[in-house]
């Protein structure tokens, strides 16, 4: 339950700041987004109707269409994060001012208001519909990922925009959008960001046992051989927090100055000692 209440907060905070994303910079500079709200955005400026209300009705139909192809849960958090999103940008139309009527200045920081508010969308499981929901419907129909489809789409869309809002406006949004695109991912990923190290050294239990006993992290032993030499070695992988790198190397430079370290970034590690649900 408690789960649940988190991702629910998560999902009314995140629709809240994509809202005023939308609302105080992106609509009163005459920008534009991707996907079903740049087309809700696009039909406010053509006919003057309200995006809260189109981005709701085409959200509906996509999830009439595209149900089958989300499960239970992403389902029900989906309909929340369209329920939320349309309703914080209806209630926040037309209430305050634009926070600034210089469109670079909009372009950045809607980009980073609605990357953030999708964001934390994304981190309660669901999605604000949409592209999403198209995306997984090429998936399944065509083969194509869903982040290719996510791209095509949004950029139609985009430049669909250009014949309203016309060509600097357009470029300002594909500024918008990217910039949206990176915070998703730092907010989705980049929070969660870990290292993952693959050692080999002629001293493997003794960087084990220091790993283990000085870093309090766990450490695996791989069994291996070189291709030239045919020469047995042991091999130890390790995730750790980025900022426990330095330590590590650290430990590994006066353990055995020869080792062989391979630094890889992971974006993801679900675990005891990683994840939250089980820390």
């Amino acid at each position: 339950m408690k789960e649940h209440v988190k991702n629910v907060l998560l999902i009314i905070v995140g629709a809240f700041i994509f809202a005023a994303g939308v609302n105080y910079l992106i609509i009163p500079n005459r920008l534009s987004e991707g996907g079903v709200i740049g087309l809700s955005i696009a039909t406010h400026y053509y006919f003057g109707w309200s995006a809260g209300i189109t981005n709701f009705a085409a959200n509906a139909l996509l999830l009439f269409v595209g149900y089958k192809v989300l499960d239970r849960r992403t389902m029900l958090y989906t309909v929340l994060g369209i329920i939320f999103c349309s309703l914080w940008i209806y209630v926040t139309e037309n209430n305050l001012p634009p926070v600034t009527n210089n469109t670079l200045l909009a372009a950045i920081f809607a980009g980073l208001l609605v990357g953030i508010g999708i964001g934390l969308v994304f981190l309660s499981g669901g999605t604000t519909g949409g592209s999403a929901i198209i995306a997984r419907l090429v998936n399944k129909a065509f083969g194509l990922s869903l982040g290719n489809a996510m791209l095509i789409f949004d950029v139609i869309v985009i430049c669909l925009s250009y014949f309203i809002i016309g060509l600097e406006h357009t470029m300002y949004t594909f500024i918008a959008v990217y910039i949206g695109a990176r915070t998703v991912d730092f907010i989705v990923d980049g929070l969660n960001t870990k290292r993952a190290i693959t050692i080999i050294s002629r001293k493997p239990a003794i960087l084990a046992e220091k790993i283990t006993n000085d870093m309090k992290r766990g450490c695996t032993v791989l069994h291996g051989h070189g291709a030239y030499t045919k020469e047995e070695k042991e091999v130890l992988y390790v995730v750790i927090g980025k900022q426990e790198l330095m330590r590590l190397k650290g430990l590994v430079q006066e353990t055995d100055p020869e080792a062989f370290l391979v630094i890889h970034e992971v974006h993801e590690v679900l675990g005891r000692g990683f994840s939250r649900k089980e820390a």
